[in-house]
């Protein structure tokens, strides 16, 4: 019997497809690359296929920039300033409050995330198909997204770049996140949930 109860998968399903109608319409498909939309909708699947790999692997992903998300709104909401840039979008009085308040599933997805690995276990390899995956991710954001959109900032981070080529650039923020980002989430996790 799985450790994650049914309802909670069936609520969690239903927010993930609100979440995707509403997206899709506003934003376009091209919106779900970003490391955060994959992460939120991938835990679905990883949820009813119970499996350790898709959990792990969403896990190590997104889990460090995802505390980092709560961290920059939660101060922003208390300091009432800009602190990293991530929630900047957050505080936007152009941006429809309902459609802000969307992007509030990043509150709970680190806590989601932990709950589907500590249920289902961390598999040692979720690191090296984080590592194949982001990079794909990475390609194609920089294919289907543009300078005006930067999904997952391949084009600057936060704003566009131009000191260097964007192949120079997109190569070393590749490398970036797996040194900074993916390494570290997954010797957390592999420390928080040993395999054996």
């Amino acid at each position: 019997m799985s450790v994650i109860p049914e309802w909670f998968k069936i609520v969690y399903t239903l927010a993930v497809l609100a979440f995707v109608v509403i997206y899709w319409r506003r934003y376009g498909p091209a919106n779900f690359l970003w490391f955060s939309d994959i992460a939120f909708i991938g835990a679905a699947p990883a949820m009813w296929l119970e499996s350790p790999l898709a959990a792990g692997v969403l896990a190590c992903m997104v889990l460090l920039p995802e505390v980092l998300w709560n961290v920059d709104y939660v101060l922003r909401l208390i300091l009432r300033r800009r602190i990293t840039g991530l929630t900047e979008y957050m505080f936007d009085p152009t941006i429809p409050l309902w459609l802000r308040s969307v992007s509030l599933f990043h509150v709970p997805l680190p806590l989601v995330l932990l709950w589907l690995v500590a249920a289902y276990g961390y598999p040692a390899m979720s690191l090296a198909v984080t590592v194949a995956a982001g990079g794909l991710v990475l390609v194609l954001s920089f294919v289907f997204s543009s300078p005006g959109k930067n999904i997952n900032w391949v084009y600057g981070l936060g704003r566009v770049q131009e000191r260097l080529p964007r192949p120079l650039y997109l190569g070393l923020q590749y490398v970036g996140l797996v040194a900074f980002v993916f390494i570290p989430s997954h010797w957390l996790l592999g420390w928080l949930f040993p395999t054996g």
